[in-house]
């Protein structure tokens, strides 16, 4: 029940935010160096209907080039304003416009889901040896680049050059 119930919090955290940043799925340019545009909104998996998570290779086999790099991941991290809300960050780039990235947790390899509401864990298409792959992680604190094992869940955001 905590669950469903932590799970249904972020949700409308999320919609609630709306009135800050566009909710519908498009692309957002916030003015990064690269041109490199975020979607606005995380990828659902059908296959995932709780937590929409994908592992390494079903996010890369499902969106490929849309797929953010490690280096297009690092340059959000470092020229983007975070504010976290509560329950995820609102990243405003150098132009004023923002993208809101929920804190949906994570899952292990063992199948049990983390920090649903506290952390956020996006994939890149970068892999990191042959048995990790590259992603930006959050919490009310942080947000750092790190390696993660391919078997893990993770959210997807996705860009366009």
């Amino acid at each position: 029940m905590k669950k469903v119930f932590s799970i249904l919090m972020v949700a409308l955290m999320g919609l609630a935010l709306c009135t800050m940043v566009s909710c519908t799925n498009e692309w957002v340019d916030l003015g990064l160096p690269s041109g490199t545009m975020w979607k606005n909104v995380n990828e659902v998996n059908a296959a995932d209907t709780v937590y929409n998570f994908y592992t390494y290779d079903e996010a890369v086999a499902a969106f490929g080039d849309v797929l953010p790099t490690k280096e297009q991941l690092e340059e959000l991290k470092d020229n983007c304003q975070w504010t976290w809300t509560g329950s995820g960050y609102t990243v405003t780039g150098p132009n004023g416009h923002s993208i809101f990235l929920p804190a949906a947790g994570y899952r292990r390899c063992d199948g049990r889901v983390l920090n649903v509401g506290s952390d956020g864990s996006y994939w890149s298409s970068t892999p990191n040896g042959s048995d990790d792959a590259w992603g930006l992680d959050f919490g009310s604190g942080e947000v750092y680049m790190g390696g993660y094992y391919r078997c893990y869940g993770g959210s997807v955001r996705l860009v366009q050059d």
